[in-house]
């Protein structure tokens, strides 16, 4: 009796084989699940270890901080290797970091299995983009919108529910159960990434020859993310240095990046490619709102209107229902800038309503907050990969998937940033209402340069 081996029964050669689905969903959802399950759990955590919000916001930094660095140099790895071995590599990561942070002992391992995760959930996405473009090369069906859609829907629909479930998990097990969450979900994707995924390298690189990493790139590029970040979670003068160890840092990666052969980040690719640069800028500031509400909100919810972490994540629960009935009604359409600029201006107005908040606003109102959100939820996140995928080169389709959640992470570390900055001790109404305009100059910013790119119609048209 022979044993059995991945990928058995050979695909239709006319349709997308739709045994991929499951890791591809499950692999991308593992970086949103963590990234918005987290939220809930940020008050308690305070509580069990006596720390301020300012401290805590480093377990959301520390997650967006390693897979900032990781996702780029992953994505490149897939495009050279293919997604299987880096999909596996990521998944027991995953399933460490859920065994670590469960059993804890103080905030700075809890930091560090934050970390570990960061870099484990890096492969699914960049993974998933590549069984994607790959699978349209096979059968000939270049614009795959209903799977990029139903990906689209995963990722949204956990990175919302992500509050609810991790109310759930509070008050069934404690905190610690937005950790031990993890362990399932690795072991899962260690299977599921054995049994489906494919044993086959990209057709763009031979790994045979072997790949030379660019240390010295990752390097740069790593010290330009936490010099950022380190600057942006203590704003004071006396930390400028900071700033311009950023600055240099920043300016050698670019040099170096365009001298080596094999570059970490290929500079000159991205450079002359403008579009996708502004798609990546755009991604920024829409994930500055999305996240600053997830975290902020939140953390206001519980700490400002007085509400138990279960709770709080039920009143998010309505932007997750809005952002996917918006989401599966708008993802076959191709209109891409049409898309972005109502999310845009969605955003706006939702943040605009949170001004009106105070620690009295009657729980019905609040639903209407989050109803709000969810419109910009289900539009402009499809809308951003979407451009992406037409965008980028496919043969680097994996990096530039990668730098799409790199810049969505930068977003994230600056709302977190703000976060912290702006709640101090705790999420008072008066911090809520100063984050809230941090968040409407953010959307009005994301609306701005969507309707100035006049370069989003060629995405239609490609489409």
């Amino acid at each position: 009796m022979t044993s059995a081996s991945p990928r058995t029964h050979a695909p239709r050669p006319d349709r997308f084989d739709r045994r991929l689905l499951a890791p591809m969903i499950l692999g991308s959802i593992l970086n949103p699940i963590n990234s918005s399950i987290i939220a809930v759990a940020l008050v308690p955590i305070a509580a069990a270890f006596g720390a301020p919000a300012s401290r805590t916001a480093w377990l959301v930094s520390a997650l967006y901080l390693a897979t900032s660095i990781g996702q780029p140099l992953v994505g490149r790895l897939v495009d050279v290797f293919g997604p299987r071995r880096l999909f596996l590599i990521g998944a027991s990561l995953a399933l460490i970091a859920g065994i670590v942070g469960t059993f804890a002992p103080s905030i700075g391992v809890l930091i560090a299995a934050r970390v570990i995760l960061g870099f484990g959930t890096c492969a699914g996405y960049p993974a998933s983009m590549y069984l994607i473009r790959s699978e349209g090369e096979r059968t000939g069906v270049q614009s795959p919108a209903g799977v990029l859609t139903a990906l689209s829907i995963a990722t949204q629909t956990i990175a919302v529910i992500g509050p609810t479930l991790g109310g759930v998990l509070i008050g069934v097990g404690g905190w610690r159960a937005t950790f031990a969450v993890n362990i399932p979900l690795g072991i899962a994707c260690l299977v599921l990434g054995y049994l489906v995924l494919p044993k086959h390298a990209s057709s763009g690189a031979d790994p045979s020859s072997g790949l030379r990493l660019d240390l010295v790139g990752i390097l740069l590029f790593a010290t330009t993310l936490v010099s950022l970040l380190l600057f942006l979670m203590n704003l004071h003068a006396s930390m400028a240095w900071l700033l311009g160890i950023t600055i240099v840092a920043g300016a050698g990666f670019a040099l170096r990046e365009l001298r080596v052969d094999d570059p970490f980040i290929d500079v000159r690719v991205f450079a002359g490619n403008v579009p996708l640069l502004v798609t990546y800028a755009r991604a920024v500031v829409a994930a500055v709102v999305s996240y600053s509400f997830l975290y902020g909100f939140t953390q206001w919810l519980e700490d400002g209107r007085g509400l138990s972490a279960s709770s709080a994540g039920l009143v998010l629960l309505p932007t997750f229902a809005v952002g996917i009935i918006v989401a599966t009604l708008t993802g076959p359409r191709p209109q891409v800038r049409g898309k972005l600029i109502v999310g845009a201006a969605a955003q706006l107005v939702a943040c605009s309503l949170l001004l009106f908040t105070s620690a009295d606003t009657a729980v019905w109102l609040l639903v209407v907050v989050t109803l709000a959100f969810g419109v910009p939820q289900g539009l402009v996140n499809l809308a951003l990969q979407n451009t992406v995928y037409y965008q980028a080169d496919p043969a680097r389709i994996g990096a530039s998937s990668g730098l799409l959640r790199t810049f969505m992470y930068l977003g994230a570390m600056l709302a977190s940033s703000a976060s912290g900055a702006l709640f101090g001790e705790r999420a008072t109404t008066g911090g809520m209402h100063d984050l809230a305009w941090f968040m409407v100059v953010s959307a009005g910013i994301l609306l701005v340069v969507t309707v100035t790119d006049r370069t989003l119609k060629n995405v239609t048209r490609r489409e």
